[in-house]
């Protein structure tokens, strides 16, 4: 059964203050109270603690070696109920969260980056996971997802804008092919498959026209589970390829890509930071969810 330390609390301030009176007064209790409770401490070991006079209180042999082999560890424990205090107000400890791989590079490592150089006691844990994950289940602090992903019981923060998919083929694919002009097509060109990682299926590609929905099943002889890889494999004419539009951009701007489809792809709800509502929100993840919050710019 645990022990109340309560009374070998009182008998360490009773022999650092050397005084029944003042060690009273610390502890806030009253002189008899902490009489007795030492009075029991000694029935309870058996040994004779403190010797008692008219004017002062010392410790007795066992006293003594009770003393100082006792207080160094209550001081370690006060030292260290200090510092876990000191977390509430501090922005410090580890923040693990759950995210896709485009919202990691594009969102989360930007903000990182200008955020940690300034707090090197926070710790941030990433994990790529293409799935649902369940945060609380596996337990993460947050999760990003597309806003529409986010479940109804969680608190969502939009961390990005909104977005679309394109898909880009490159100007030498393209010399010897057709411009497909509706998803359908998109069966008969060799296209960069993505396996996620998470799910170990092959994505479909999603379209979407006025209301109507497609998923489109491709084919060619490549499979990648990450976004570098297919970019790699459509610069070099290997096939069409399915990817964020903000990381073509510059590929289209350049004209080593060319966009097809682009009015089947509409934009998606942007990313959002999603936590539980119960959950209480230290210092140092207030300012991670700060620091990741979308401002929309004002032109």
């Amino acid at each position: 059964m645990r022990r109340n330390f309560n009374d070998l609390l009182g008998f360490l301030a009773v022999a650092g203050e050397r005084s029944f009176t003042r060690a009273a007064a610390k502890l806030g209790v009253s002189q008899s109270a902490l009489s007795h409770s030492i009075r029991e401490l000694e029935e309870r070991l058996g040994v004779r603690l403190l010797m008692r006079t008219t004017r002062s209180v010392a410790p007795t042999e066992a006293g003594e070696r009770l003393l100082r082999n006792l207080g160094p560890r209550f001081e370690e424990i006060d030292a260290e109920l200090a510092a876990l205090g000191a977390l509430r107000h501090k922005p410090a400890g580890t923040i693990r969260i759950t995210t896709g791989e485009h919202a990691s590079e594009t969102i989360l490592w930007p903000a990182l980056a200008r955020l940690l150089p300034r707090y090197p006691d926070i710790k941030v844990e990433l994990a790529i996971d293409y799935g649902l994950t369940d945060i609380v289940a596996e337990r993460y602090d947050a999760g990003v997802r597309l806003g529409e992903q986010v479940a109804k019981d969680m608190i969502a923060v939009r961390i990005g804008p909104d977005f679309s998919m394109a898909v880009v083929g490159s100007p030498g694919y393209f010399a010897s092919r057709p411009k497909p002009r509706k998803p359908q097509e998109l069966t008969s060109h060799a296209c960069i498959n993505i396996r996620l990682p998470t799910h170990g299926a092959i994505y479909a590609w999603e379209f979407e026209k006025r209301g109507r929905e497609l998923k489109v099943r491709v084919d060619g002889q490549l499979v990648f589970n990450n976004v570098g890889l297919r970019m790699n494999a459509v610069l070099a004419g290997l096939g069409l390829a399915y990817l964020p539009e903000d990381q073509v951009g510059k590929h289209l701007d350049s004209g080593r890509l060319v966009r097809v489809l682009d009015d089947w792809c509409p934009p998606f709800t942007g990313y959002h930071l999603y936590y539980p509502s119960r959950r209480q929100m230290t210092p140092a993840f207030a300012l991670l969810v700060d620091a990741l919050r979308y401002r929309a710019k004002v032109s």
